[in-house]
Order: C-alpha cells, then sequence, then structure tokens
C-alpha cells in the first residue's frame, strides 16, 4: 500500500466519524483510474469495518450492453463491493439529469438507511455535480409534449418558439441561442409542463455549492502527458477486447447510432463505419476515437478545477 493510499484511507476513516450522513466522492478524467481506486479504498474500508456500496456516475454506463466502450466494472472486479445504477437502461431509452438525481439520491438515502457509506464513483460532471451541490432541477420530459415541439420548431427553424420563449421566459431567453434546438425545446416544455418558466421552475444555483459538510470529494489527476497515453492505450485495448464485434452485435438487436444510448464518444462512429459499407479500418477509428475522448477528458478537468472542495490525487500514486 502506498503512502498516498494510507493518507486517503486516513481521511475517509476521520471523515465518517464526523458525520450522520457520509458521501464519498471519487470522479477523475476518464482513464484517470476511478474503479480501481473507488474499489482499492472500498475493500480497505471494509476491512475496518464500514461497508461500503458504490453508485454508478457515468452516464453511460447505466446502458444494457454497452460494456467494451465504456470500460464498464466486471462483477469479478466489483470484488464483492455493490454497486448501483449500471446496466439499468435499455439504449434506446433517454435519460436526463433531473431522472439521475432521483435515482441516485433514493439509493444514496437508502444505503445510510442500511448503515454502510456510500461511493459516488464517475466521470460525468453533471451526474456527479447533481448530486454533491444539490441542483435544482426541471420536470421530468413529456415525450407527447416533447414531440410536439420539436414538430412545431422544425416548421420554421425555432422562429415561433423562440418568440414565445420571449414573451414567457425573457431571462432564459437571453441565454439561449435560437438555432439551440434541444435548449430551446427543453425551455418551452418545462414552461407548459408546470405553467412556470423555466426561470422560476427550476431557479438558479451555484454550480459548485460551499455547503459540503456530509460530502468528502476526491479527485484524480495525472500529467497531462500520462492521461493521454493511458486514453490512447485504452483506446487500442478495447479495440483488442472486441469493440468492433460488440457494436455489430449492438446493430443486429436493431439498435441505432442514433439512438440515445450511444451519444457518447466511440459507438457512434463505429456503427456508422460498418453501416457505410466500407471495410472497418480499427487504426483509423481508434485514432478518432482517441483524439475525441482526449478532448473530453480536457473539458471534464476544466470543469472540476473551479471546486475547491476536491482533493486532488495524483493518480500515479496510487498503482
Amino acid at each position: 500500500m502506498s503512502v498516498a493510499d494510507i493518507d486517503i484511507g486516513t481521511q475517509v476513516d476521520q471523515f465518517l466519524k464526523e458525520v450522520e450522513h457520509p458521501l464519498v466522492v471519487i470522479l477523475g478524467p476518464t482513464a484517470s483510474g476511478k474503479t480501481s481506486m473507488s474499489i482499492s479504498l472500498a475493500r480497505q474500508l471494509g476491512e475496518q469495518g464500514s461497508e461500503v456500496e458504490i453508485v454508478n456516475a457515468d452516464s453511460r454506463q447505466l446502458y444494457k450492453y454497452l460494456n467494451i466502450g465504456t470500460a464498464k466494472i466486471t462483477e469479478e472486479e466489483m470484488q464483492g463491493v455493490p454497486h448501483h445504477l449500471i446496466d439499468v437502461l435499455d439504449p434506446k431509452e433517454d435519460v436526463s439529469v433531473g431522472w439521475y438525481k432521483e435515482e441516485a439520491t433514493r439509493i444514496i438515502k437508502e444505503i445510510h438507511e442500511r448503515g454502510n457509506v456510500p461511493f459516488l464513483v464517475g466521470g460525468s460532471m453533471l451526474y456527479v455535480s447533481v448530486i454533491t451541490d444539490e441542483l435544482t432541477m426541471g420536470p421530468s420530459s413529456t415525450p407527447e409534449v416533447r414531440k410536439s415541439l420539436e414538430d412545431e420548431y422544425d416548421k420554421d427553424a425555432g422562429d415561433t418558439l423562440y418568440k414565445r420563449l420571449q414573451e414567457i421566459d425573457p431571462e432564459e431567453a437571453e441565454r439561449i441561442h435560437q438555432n439551440n434546438k434541444p435548449r430551446l425545446v427543453r425551455a418551452i416544455e418545462i414552461c407548459e409542463i408546470t405553467s412556470q418558466s423555466k426561470t422560476q421552475a427550476v431557479g438558479q444555483s451555484e454550480i459548485f455549492s460551499k455547503d459540503s459538510t456530509d460530502k468528502l470529494i476526491f479527485g484524480l489527476e495525472l500529467e497531462r502527458s500520462e492521461l493521454c497515453d493511458r486514453i490512447n492505450q485504452r483506446t487500442k485495448e478495447m479495440f483488442k477486447s472486441g469493440w468492433v464485434d460488440e457494436v455489430r452485435d449492438l446493430l443486429d438487436l436493431g439498435y441505432r447510432p442514433e439512438d440515445p444510448g450511444f451519444k457518447s464518444c466511440g459507438y457512434r462512429e463505429i456503427m456508422e463505419a460498418i453501416q457505410s459499407g466500407q471495410p472497418i479500418i480499427e487504426e483509423a477509428l481508434e485514432e478518432v476515437i482517441a483524439a475525441k475522448t482526449r478532448q473530453y477528458a480536457r473539458r471534464q478537468m476544466t470543469w472540476w478545477r473551479r471546486d475547491e472542495r476536491i482533493t486532488w490525487v495524483e493518480s500515479s500514486l496510487l498503482s
């Protein structure tokens, strides 16, 4: 066990003694080692008498069948540590941050009721923040209302919807460009569902609240060059593990690139390459996907660097 491991374990142990409803958060960019750290720390706490249950905060790992391309933890890798919110949705199902907040909050409460310690582990920025900062979300989407508004948007490129938003919620209209179809439709949808403007219904929240008395947040970081190397190597290993075959199986099951589960980098690119009818050049796909993943990792770190609550841990010291 490294010095860094001992220090983190000591911090968590002290934290658990000080608060009634603890939440340990482990975040970081993709490929930084969140899974291995969470399991190692959970096992360490288990030996000390504190049972840990892990709540997934990776938006793509919510989906069934997306295993290789999401680096989804296997049952063997879990080492007996209970995991929640993995493989709970079909790739054709859409998911909102509001839905995630409801589910994760419910599970964390149940873990506390069992007398166990919840770990929130993942790299989806809003999914983490909606729990750590208790952000107020709008109502769940209504498919019928959403479809009607999308059809209306398509008739005149959002001109009518945008004028309506300017009338009922001028503050939100200033924050949204007419060409941003998803946000414009969502703003009007909230108005129709709640009979309030989005500004009234959702309110304004600081992304990084300072009220974190029951939360201990660790972030894993690496030198940029080392993180890029990890991403490149992991992408290569995903292809070697049969990622293309996994995607072929998904297509055979009737899934398509536009399905909600394939919004993340990788699956959609491979699907489109297969559907093109051209020979699959894995090296080329690997390069494109690794580049997009590196860009995503940069956005993750930009987001979290603003949060002074995070205790940053050098990931290379944990291996």
